[in-house]
């Protein structure tokens, strides 16, 4: 891997305290990395690149959080994005990367549409909306999640579309989304070894990054205990979109 430009260097670097920030608590800005690292490195380079930087901040975050953690939430979405994971395995070298992050944008948007919907139906038909735990919607969820992150590492604003409209409070949305994607982070290791996205040369560059990914997430609680509930939740519905709209740009 060739030595990098200091503009290189700087984004990177900006992109890895997003993680840390996203991974601590602050809601959604861990999607901007991708973008970020898309625009430093090669496409499957920056895949390859983003995914140790990412499971740095997920241990951060698991220490600080791990009491919180909903794990019946967990149990029911892991298994579908595994499913989603493997299919992004067969298919991650036969598929133009851009036409792919394209359709997780429009994926992204489109439910979130769906979400802000279902609010405006229950605020003016009442009653209690049970999509959140239909097995329909969490098999589709876990599957495009497991499929985003496998292809872009991009699963952020899909595990926020589950959990937030199932009403986790703060605190539980940032513990079970840490645990959940420490474990699936680790699972793709392997997969992204055998594509060749990581080897020596993108550890090695990882790693350089790490600190401050870890930095930022020791940061960030600091903050997270400032934000107000209906804030948070609006953040990261903001960030959310943001992330669509940046998959599809």
């Amino acid at each position: 891997m060739q030595a990098l430009e200091l503009w290189q260097y700087a984004v990177i670097a900006l992109g890895a305290a997003f993680v840390g920030f996203g991974k601590g608590g602050l809601p959604g800005v861990g999607n901007l990395t991708v973008v970020l690292l898309a625009l430093a490195l090669p496409a499957k380079t920056s895949v390859g690149v983003l995914l140790p930087i990412l499971i740095s901040a997920d241990i951060m975050a698991v220490v600080i959080y791990r009491r919180h953690a909903q794990w019946a939430y967990i149990f029911r979405l892991l298994p579908w994005m595994l499913v989603g994971i493997l299919i992004g395995y067969f298919i991650f070298s036969h598929v133009n990367d851009a036409h792919v992050r394209s359709m997780i944008g429009v994926i992204l948007l489109s439910m979130t549409g769906v979400h802000f919907l279902r609010k405006w139906s229950r605020r003016n038909h009442g009653g209690e909306d049970q999509l959140p735990h239909h097995p329909l919607f969490i098999a589709t969820t876990g599957i495009i999640g497991g499929f985003a992150t496998m292809v872009a590492n991009a699963a952020g604003p899909v595990a926020a579309l589950y959990f937030i409209a199932s009403g986790l409070p703060k605190y539980a949305y940032i513990g079970t989304s840490a645990w959940l994607f420490l474990l699936v982070n680790c699972i793709k290791v392997p997969l992204m070894l055998d594509l060749g996205i990581i080897d020596f040369d993108s550890l090695g560059l990882s790693a350089s990054f790490m600190p401050y990914a870890i930095g930022a997430a020791l940061i960030a609680p600091l903050i997270v205990k400032r934000i107000n509930q209906k804030v948070f939740e609006v953040l990261i519905w903001v960030f959310v979109v943001i992330g669509g709209l940046k998959l599809i740009a």
